[in-house]
C-alpha cells in the first residue's frame, strides 16, 4: 500500500482550514503537512487540532517552487498530494481518485478537475470548464505535436507526485514567480514520464480575479515564460492556446445569455494579453515597475 503526503501551504487560512482538512481522509497511511508563512490568525493551532504535522517559515522565505520542496523534504510519503488553503475537496474520496491513476507504472504526476465555486463570478467559472474538462487524459511527450503547451499542464491547486519522480527530476525550482508546477511536468514528460489528468478526482477552485488582477497575473505568467523559455521551445508558444481561449469564452457568454459581457470579454483579454507582453518583457522595465505590476511582489525582493 503506497503512503501519501498531503502537503499545504498556508498564509491565514484558518477559516479555509476549517473546510479542508475534515475531508482528508484519517487513514494511518495519510499524513498532512502544513507549511505556514507565519499566519497572523490560528491556522497553524487549526491544522494540529486535526493532527497535522506543522512547519512554519519566515513569509519573506516563501517561494511556489522552494516552500514545496521543503514541505516534501520533510514528508513520509510515496505520493505527495499538494493542494492550495483555498482548495476544498469535492468529497472524502477526491484523494483516492487521484491517487488512484498511479496503478499505471507510467503515470509520474496527476492531477484533478477543479470545479468553480458556487458562488463563482461568469469569467472565473469559464476559465475553470476550459481548463479542466469532464474527459480525463493522459499525455505524454509523443503527444507534444497535437496538445503544444497543454502537454504539460497542471495545477498544484490538487496534484500527486510520485516522490521518487520528483526526486529524480531535481524537484521544485527553487525561485520561481510562479509556474512550478508547469516546470517539474515538463521535466518529468521530457525523462519519459506521462501527466494524468483525473477529471473524476474534484475540488472547488476558483478565482473571481477583477481587470487589474488579470493584468498582475499574466505579467506573471510572462516573467515565467521568459525566464523558462525552454518550455514554450519544447511544447511550442502559448499563444494560439490564448485565441482559442477567448473565441470559447465568448461561446459560453452566448451560450449563457451573457451575451451583453462579450465588451467586457473584449477589455479582460486585451488586458491579459497586454500584462503577458509586458511579462515577457520584464527585463526592459524598472524594478520599481517590475514590484508595481506584478500579482507575487515578494519574488521581486531576490530578483
Amino acid at each position: 500500500m503506497k503512503t501519501i503526503s498531503v502537503i499545504i501551504p498556508t498564509l491565514n487560512g484558518e477559516q479555509e482550514l476549517k473546510r479542508l482538512l475534515p475531508l482528508i481522509p484519517k487513514r494511518e497511511e495519510i499524513e498532512v503537512i502544513i507549511i505556514d508563512s507565519s499566519s497572523k490568525d490560528q491556522t497553524r493551532e487549526v491544522a494540529a487540532s486535526f493532527g497535522a504535522k506543522v512547519m512554519k517559515i519566515d513569509p519573506r522565505e516563501f517561494n511556489h517552487g522552494g516552500t514545496r520542496n521543503l514541505a516534501a523534504k520533510q514528508a513520509k510519503g510515496d505520493i505527495l498530494v499538494y493542494l492550495t488553503q483555498d482548495a476544498l475537496l469535492y468529497e472524502e474520496n477526491s484523494i483516492d481518485k487521484l491517487v488512484k491513476v498511479f496503478e499505471n507504472e507510467k503515470v509520474g504526476i496527476a492531477y484533478g478537475r477543479q470545479l468553480p465555486h458556487r458562488h463563482a463570478k461568469v469569467f472565473g467559472s469559464f476559465a475553470r470548464s476550459f481548463n479542466y474538462p469532464k474527459q480525463s487524459s493522459i499525455k505524454s511527450f509523443e503527444d507534444k505535436e497535437r496538445y503544444g503547451l497543454k502537454t504539460v499542464f497542471t495545477s498544484n491547486s490538487f496534484a500527486a507526485y510520485r516522490k521518487d519522480v520528483l526526486k529524480e527530476i531535481g524537484g521544485f525550482p527553487s525561485n520561481v514567480i510562479l509556474g512550478e508546477d508547469m516546470y517539474v511536468a515538463s521535466k518529468a514528460v521530457i525523462a519519459g514520464y506521462s501527466l494524468a489528468y483525473v477529471s473524476e478526482a474534484k475540488v472547488y477552485h476558483s478565482h473571481d480575479y477583477s481587470i487589474r488582477e488579470e493584468f498582475q497575473r499574466n505579467f506573471d505568467i510572462g516573467v515565467f515564460h521568459n525566464k523558462e523559455n525552454w518550455i514554450l521551445q519544447e511544447f511550442s508558444n502559448p499563444e494560439g492556446e490564448g485565441l482559442r481561449f477567448v473565441i470559447s469564452e465568448w461561446q459560453y457568454l452566448m451560450q449563457q445569455g451573457k451575451w451583453y459581457l462579450l465588451p467586457v470579454s473584449i477589455l479582460r483579454n486585451g488586458v491579459k494579453l497586454i500584462g503577458y507582453k509586458l511579462g515577457k518583457n520584464h527585463h526592459r522595465l524598472s524594478s520599481f515597475l517590475r514590484r508595481k505590476i506584478s500579482m507575487y511582489k515578494s519574488y521581486w525582493n531576490y530578483n
